[in-house]
């Protein structure tokens, strides 16, 4: 056949779409399974992963420092990585040579800190979205702080707003109980608190302090600094607020007491940030 007999047009770009990647993807899994052409084996608490160098470094800029580099790791077969999980090592490598991975309840976390070591940010960035999905007032608190220590300022600052908005709820689980003191402050001096009432933020601060109360009684008179007990109903300030023993036999409290006292007589007249009302 001549060349020059075809009369149509001069060239066609063919491109079978992603399915091309995706073929050679699923191959190289097989690849994997069956230890075909794999040049590297990972090892994660004694557990080995045969791998393919190329794979490894095409999808994280981690492997590829490792083995492109002059580092030990580019010549010796077997790799000991620490600090992560034989089943987080097995789910990172599934999403590696599927481009797909499971994320549940159970590996979230674990997934999300191997993501970050081997520095996928498409796969931590899913992680961090399925944590905000996840938010309850059962757990936002430990959410928040999962957050906070991964610098996730989004999911942090949304997690924080949901413990805002449902704190009555979220001060009945065990998670609260267990916020150091100055995250306790970082909520309940919040104009943002939402709640029927103030007596809710009492009942909250004294559950803190009454969990471990010889090392948080020390605490009470400035967690109470933060509780705006002006606005606490007469009857309840009498009958709960100054008959409770902790508060009694704590001399540094009395002005605050004496300041809801003064409101409750005096009313708007009397003005303080304790008397100013929640939003």
């Amino acid at each position: 056949m001549d060349p020059k007999s075809l009369t149509g047009r001069e060239f066609f770009d063919f491109s079978s779409g992603s399915s091309h990647a995706e073929n050679i993807l699923q191959i190289f899994n097989e690849f994997r399974d069956s230890r075909l052409f794999t040049d590297v084996i990972i090892c994660v608490e004694g557990k080995e992963f045969p791998c393919h160098r190329a794979v490894l470094s095409a999808c994280s800029s981690y492997f590829r420092a490792m083995f492109c580099n002059d580092h030990r790791e580019s010549r010796e077969m077997l790799v000991e990585i620490n600090g992560i999980l034989a089943e987080a090592m097995e789910c990172f490598l599934q999403y590696v040579y599927t481009g797909k991975v499971k994320i549940t309840t159970e590996n979230v976390q674990y997934l999300f800190e191997t993501s970050s070591l081997f520095q996928i940010s498409v796969l931590r960035d899913a992680c961090a979205k399925f944590l905000e999905e996840q938010l309850d007032p059962c757990n936002c608190l430990g959410i928040q702080r999962f957050a906070d220590t991964h610098s996730l300022k989004t999911l942090f600052t949304k997690c924080k707003n949901f413990a805002l908005q449902t704190f009555e709820d979220v001060s009945q689980h065990e998670e609260f109980l267990e916020l150091d003191k100055d995250e306790l402050i970082d909520y309940i001096c919040s104009d943002e608190l939402v709640i029927g009432k103030e007596e809710m933020v009492f009942e909250a601060v004294m559950r803190w302090v009454y969990r471990a109360v010889d090392l948080r009684r020390p605490l009470l008179h400035e967690l109470l600094t933060h509780v705006r007990l002006p606005l606490l109903h007469p009857n309840y300030f009498v009958q709960t607020v100054e008959v409770d023993q902790l508060i009694q036999n704590s001399p540094e409290c009395y002005q605050l007491l004496h300041e809801a006292r003064r409101y409750h007589i005096l009313g708007n007249e009397m003005m303080s940030p304790r008397t100013r009302p929640r939003r």
